[in-house]
């Protein structure tokens, strides 16, 4: 067994070494990079992976929802993404009486399948750089109109580089989108939050879903007319795993990252944002989690909150620690400390650095502030109701009954006032304390004082607000009521907060307009270094290998979880890891069948992988493929110790997680009883 895992550790060194590649490329400009891929193992050609002339693998893709993806596994529209990615789909879909997160759903027919209300998957059609064009002086608006032609289409341009290149990007978007099959949570969801962003992993972090059209494959409203859309392509399963060295393409949506940012950047989200949001996010959580655990219809009603909140927290505590193990501030230090030597005698260049650290302080106290008020006002639910009602006024809309059932479809969605008062409190204290005084509203610190502090104050302001307890209301009513009233205390904060509404620090307009001619520099500067756009939701592609690393001195992770895994987990005493009593019984009996593998000498299941892709948020559900072109897994997360990768890839440690198809091909056969499905997929 030592021999085994010292020779794991000796070849996982080996191919970190040779074949891990930082990096999220543009899949028009494969190209490229693909005599490096060939030479790791990738068999097909550049045009098999992006093509606007052909069918290629970028059909086979989709942006799932707003922040996902997602890929086609079948000709007749059926397709995969990740369980936390359809989980709040299947919420909406779930009730008490037919508790579809809990048991999972499987449709036993294309009947069956239900249609999700408001979800979307984005394909996209073309990507072209109009860098040239917009020089010319073309708008961007002109371009993507003329680009926007047929039923659903949409079309945006996306700035690459800090916005020294423009791309194009044109989407066919569908709208009736229907769920097929989920597992249960303790499946789907294994471990919850506790397992979350860590290795070794056990979740069956997939669900199914299937896209529809109209008779001409176009996009079209849900109706039962529709048909199963026919993608161009779809992706051939493999069924015959992975091993330590193989090749591995990632392909997908992720959403942010910043590679190219300097020290101060950094500095801000190590000492300042992280540790804020974290602190707050932690005080929300607490408050959830009891609830939820006194209480069923809690637990489903906040389920989808609780997540959505959690999976951000625990990153930035992993990204935390791992900027500071790398060191990445003083590492950027160094860098632009070398950059200021090399562009001393240029003119054009020699005061940039001085010029990017200014701005940056003085745009930190406000983009802070902003921070600080979305992980606390704007963590209060029925003050995202009132605040919404009171700009709906002011853009001159009647507050008629239907637009209060928008609003409070939206805002108040399986709403709990307890829960909501308790987090109210906290928010608000935490608010007080760590806002600077000049942003924080005169009538707010009056309230305070005249109620005799924060706890007296949201006590009376939940007790004497109607919006939580009477619908409709008139437009006077509302207008005079104190939580509206209390939202109308922030709207200069909300008014400032838009100076600094921006994905991150260094996108704010008086910051960022100095990175373009940073790039320029850096790009003229260091000319060993592989520059790769930073992820912005647009399509890319990844690739690397399979992999495990050492995680601590003398604790090596080998790449692969198992069943037995899942099994020295399993606690039917925890919701988060008792499983579905049919997996035991099929753990007791051995009875695996042909998905059945030989690990140390004993049949079992394989549950999940580790390789080294560079992704992001937004890869959760890429499909993850062999040289072969085959899906071989689905991507679904990062280990903890991976999360700084957003900000500094280190390919020593950097590591994605996936699912293993052969535990989701074994859980829609064993669990959901739904192997029909696989008459429709191409089974390798």
């Amino acid at each position: 067994m030592i021999k085994r895992i010292l020779l794991c550790a000796i070849a996982c060194i080996t191919f970190t070494t040779a074949m891990a590649d930082e990096g999220m490329w543009l899949p028009s400009l494969i190209k490229e990079r693909i005599k490096v891929m060939r030479k790791k193992g990738f068999r097909l050609k550049a045009d098999d992976v992006y093509s606007d002339r052909k069918a290629s693998l970028k059909d086979a893709v989709m942006q799932f929802g707003g922040g996902c993806t997602g890929e086609f596994v079948s000709a007749e529209g059926l397709l995969l993404t990740n369980h936390h990615c359809g989980y709040a789909s299947i919420q909406k879909l779930s009730s008490v009486e037919h508790d579809y997160l809990t048991d999972g759903y499987w449709a036993k027919s294309r009947a069956e399948e239900l249609h999700v209300p408001g979800l979307t998957i984005s394909i996209l059609e073309r990507m072209e750089d109009v860098t040239d064009r917009i020089a010319a002086g073309e708008s961007k608006e002109s371009i993507i109109e003329q680009a926007k032609q047929g039923k659903g289409c949409r079309a945006s341009i996306e700035s690459m580089y800090y916005g020294n290149q423009h791309y194009l990007f044109v989407y066919r978007v569908y709208n009736d989108v229907r769920l097929v099959g989920a597992p249960p949570s303790s499946i789907g969801k294994f471990g919850g939050d506790t397992d979350n962003w860590i290795w070794p992993r056990h979740t069956g972090d997939f669900s199914m879903f299937r896209v529809y059209a109209d008779a001409n494959n176009e996009p079209a409203d849900y109706s039962t007319d529709n048909i199963p859309y026919r993608p161009k392509r779809y992706f051939p399963i493999s069924t015959k795993g992975v091993e330590e060295g193989d090749f591995t393409m990632i392909y997908g949506f992720p959403g942010n990252t910043q590679e190219y940012v300097t020290a101060d950047a950094v500095e801000y989200v190590a000492e300042i944002s992280n540790p804020m949001k974290i602190a707050l996010r932690t005080i929300r959580l607490d408050i959830i989690s009891e609830a939820q655990s006194k209480d069923v219809a809690t637990r489903i009603a906040y389920a989808a909150k609780h997540a959505n909140i959690a999976n951000a927290w625990k990153k930035w505590e992993g990204e935390s620690l791992g900027l500071e193990r790398l060191g990445t501030a003083d590492k950027k230090r160094a860098y632009e400390k070398n950059f200021a030597a090399w562009a001393a005698d240029k003119p054009q260049y020699t005061t940039l650095i001085d010029s990017m650290h200014a701005a940056y302080k003085k745009a930190i106290p406000g983009y802070f502030a902003r921070e600080l008020f979305n992980e606390t006002i704007a963590g209060i639910e029925v003050y995202n109701f009132a605040a919404w009602l009171v700009a709906q006024h002011s853009k001159g809309e009647k507050l008629t009954a239907d637009v209060q059932v928008i609003g409070r479809q939206y805002y108040l969605k399986d709403y709990r006032a307890q829960i909501d008062k308790t987090i109210a409190t906290h928010m608000i204290a935490e608010f007080i304390k760590r806002m600077p005084v000049e942003n924080i509203p005169q009538e707010l610190t009056a309230a305070i004082e005249n109620y005799g502090g924060v706890e007296s104050f949201v006590e009376n302001l939940y007790n004497q607000t109607q919006l939580i307890t009477k619908y409709p209301l008139t437009t006077e009513e509302i207008l005079n009521d104190p939580m509206v009233q209390f939202a109308t205390w922030f709207v200069p904060q909300v008014n400032k907060n838009r100076e600094y509404a921006y994905r991150n620090l260094s996108n704010v307009p008086t910051i960022e307009k100095w990175y373009k001619e940073y790039m320029q520099a850096l790009r003229e500067w260091d000319k060993e270094r592989a520059f790769y756009p930073d992820a912005n939701f647009t399509l890319r592609v990844a690739y690397g290998t399979i992999c495990g690393y050492e995680n601590a001195d003398g604790e090596y992770h080998t790449h692969l979880t198992t069943l037995d895994g899942i099994m020295a987990k399993d606690n039917p005493e925890i919701y988060d890891y008792n499983i579905p009593q049919v997996l035991r019984d099929i753990h007791a009996e051995k009875d695996y069948g042909r998905w059945g593998i030989e690990k140390n000498g004993k049949q079992t299941i394989p549950v999940c992988f580790l390789a080294n892709n560079h992704t992001s948020g937004g890869n959760s559900g890429s499909p993850v493929i062999n040289g072969k072109g085959e899906l071989v897994g689905i991507n679904f997360d990062r280990t903890w110790r991976s999360t700084m990768s957003d900000i500094e890839f280190d390919p020593s440690i950097c590591r994605n997680i996936s699912v293993d198809i052969r535990y989701v091909l074994f859980v829609i056969d064993r669990i959901g009883d739904a192997s029909y499905l696989f008459n429709e997929m191409d089974l390798k």
